[in-house]
This record gives C-alpha cells, structure tokens and sequence, in this order.
C-alpha cells in the first residue's frame, strides 16, 4: 500500500474527477474552512477547472455552507447534506461551545438568547445578509451594547439551531443569511443512516485513515465512531502499514499517481488538519513549520504528497521556503500560476 498515493488521489488532489465545486464539498462532506479567504482555493484546487468566479457562485446562491460544526471549528459544507449533518453534529459542538463558555465564565441564560435571537432574525430579514457588524448596529438600535466575545457565541448557537448560515461571499469578512430562505430543507435521516453516511464521506475522502483520524476529524464520541464504521459493513476494510491499522472503503481509487507535482496547500488543508496520523505526509521534526500545538496551520508544499516547505499565499510571489533538502524555488512556478489563474476565472 502506498497511503501518500493513495490519499492524494482520494482528496482529489492529483486526477480530480469533479467539475462543481459543490460535488467537491460534497465528496468530503465537511472541509475545514478556518482561514475565509483561502478556503476557496482549497475548494477549487480540487475541481478540473480552478475558478473563483464557479465557487462564488455556489458560495453564493447556496449550493456550499459555511458554518461552525465538527469540533466547534469551522467547516464548508454542501446544502444537499447540511440539515442531516446539522442534525448530527450540532449536539456535540454545542457541548464544546459550552465547554469553552464555562472556561471563559461566560454564561448565556435562555431570556438573553431569545431576546437576542429575535433582533439577528429580523436584521436578516431586513438585509439579507449580515456581517457582525450590521448585528451589533440592530442591538444597538433596541438600547444593546455586547462584546465581540460574547456575540460571537450567540451567532454560533444560532448556527447550529439551524437558523444562521453563511450569507453573500465578501472579500475579508463572514456573513450571515437566514438557512431557511437559502438552503432547501430536506427530510430528516435517521442517526444510524446519518452516522453510516458520515463515515462513508470520511473515508472516501481521506483514505487510508486510521479510526483515531476519524474519532479526530469528526469530533463525535468514540462508541459513535465505531458505530458509523460497523454500519459501512463489507465496504470498508484494513491494511496495515508501518504497524498501524488504515481502513479503506471497497473502490477506493488507486491508480493515476504522478510522480513529480507540487502542490501549493492552503492552511487548515484537509490533507494535514483531516487526520491524527500526519506523520504520513510530514516528518515529525519539521511539523512545527506547518502548525503549532495550539491549532494554528500554516501554507504548505508538498512535493509527491510529502510536505516539504513554506509558501505565502498573499504575496505578488509565493515566497516559498522549503525546510527539506533538494527542492529548488524555480519548480513553484506552475502551481503558483495555477493559483493565481484561479483567482483570474
């Protein structure tokens, strides 16, 4: 088994196989959309045609959500699966924003949230799409004044009720529409067709993943982890490589590796942030050049599917530095062109 090949094949990032940006999104099921302004790259590096303008267009008319869910972080979603993961995965991020409320000694009672709810929804109505900014200027308007802190976790809740999506794609900053007048509801799924579902996505996207990346990736509890897995029946199975345990579904993709390519990886890419078994991809001694202990992921090069350096995304040149031998900056030069194309289309 060669799980480099195989994973850049499944993450769709040598030999992608689909057009929309929507069916990438879809394919994941969820992808980690922390940094706003390069989770459309992450987006589009995997379609057969990298174009700004097709992913403003889904962003826009709804066919991809953005919203906080696995582990309370946040995530691009497709509209096609958003109520049934929200369903899902709603419970246990709410458990973690509440955990971190408790940290911080912040309490919201039920008269406040509603109170606060109230004037969101109807500065939605009025606008459409709102920025944080446009809500604070609502409370204002009704003798309100609260900290970006304590509002950010009220625009959180209302997010996993299910009543505040992503809103107009803007340049720099989030915003806000009400879910109900972008996304179209669907009928709910039952848990375990929920729970088989997310794996299924997981591990058709990530492969080969251990069940510990996917207890990590999912942010669900261990007992529904393996749940999810044990409903996957005959289509999901085990090889081992260098002692561990890696589950592959039945058709996972396995010819059509290069050998050769760079690639130009946003931060917070699901081909590091998607599993616990990085060192796959990234020697143990050089992660502190793609993310810190605290959670924050940089750009990175890999080379053949092993990251290798350091790019910068925001620059009139990538401004690589690489932090493994044998690579030279001159080889950047048609990844970063693709990049730059794609902002172009």
């Amino acid at each position: 088994m060669n799980p480099i090949a195989i994973r850049l094949l499944n993450q769709q990032l040598i030999a992608p196989q689909f057009s929309k940006p929507e069916e990438v999104v879809a394919h994941f099921g969820a992808m980690q959309a922390q940094e706003y302004r390069m989770m459309r790259w992450a987006v589009e590096m995997r379609t057969k045609r990298p174009s700004m303008k097709a992913f403003t267009k889904a962003f826009n008319e709804g066919r991809i959500v953005r919203l906080h869910l696995l582990r309370g972080t946040w995530q691009l979603v497709a509209a096609e699966d958003y109520w049934w993961m929200l369903d899902l995965c709603a419970p246990k991020a709410r458990q973690v924003i509440n955990g971190w409320m408790s940290s911080n000694k912040i309490s919201i009672p039920d008269d406040e949230l509603f109170q606060i709810r109230e004037i969101m929804v109807a500065a939605a109505e009025v606008k459409g799409s709102v920025i944080k900014e446009d809500i604070e200027e609502a409370l204002a308007e009704k003798g309100i004044v609260m900290d970006n802190h304590r509002l950010s976790y009220h625009i959180r809740f209302a997010e996993l009720d299910g009543v505040f999506c992503s809103g107009e794609l803007l340049p720099m900053k989030a915003s806000y529409s009400l879910s109900v007048n972008k996304i179209k509801k669907t009928d709910s799924i039952d848990r375990n067709e929920a729970l088989m579902l997310l794996t299924q996505k997981y591990f058709q996207s990530h492969q080969p993943a251990t069940f510990e990346d996917f207890v990590w990736w999912s942010g669900m509890g261990v007992g529904d982890c393996r749940k999810g897995m044990e409903l996957l029946g005959n289509r999901i199975h085990k090889e081992k490589y260098q002692g561990r345990e890696f589950y592959l579904l039945d058709g996972c993709r396995t010819r059509g590796f290069r050998k050769g390519d760079y690639l130009l990886l946003p931060p917070y890419d699901e081909y590091l942030i998607g599993y616990k078994s990085r060192d796959v991809v990234l020697d143990p001694d050089h992660k502190h050049h793609a993310h810190n202990n605290s959670g924050i992921f940089q750009p990175v090069i890999a080379y053949d599917g092993r990251i290798c350096g350091n790019w910068s995304p925001f620059k009139s040149n990538p401004d690589v530095s690489f932090f493994e031998d044998g690579h030279s900056p001159t080889a950047l030069g048609k990844p970063w062109d693709g990049y730059i194309r794609m902002q172009n289309k």
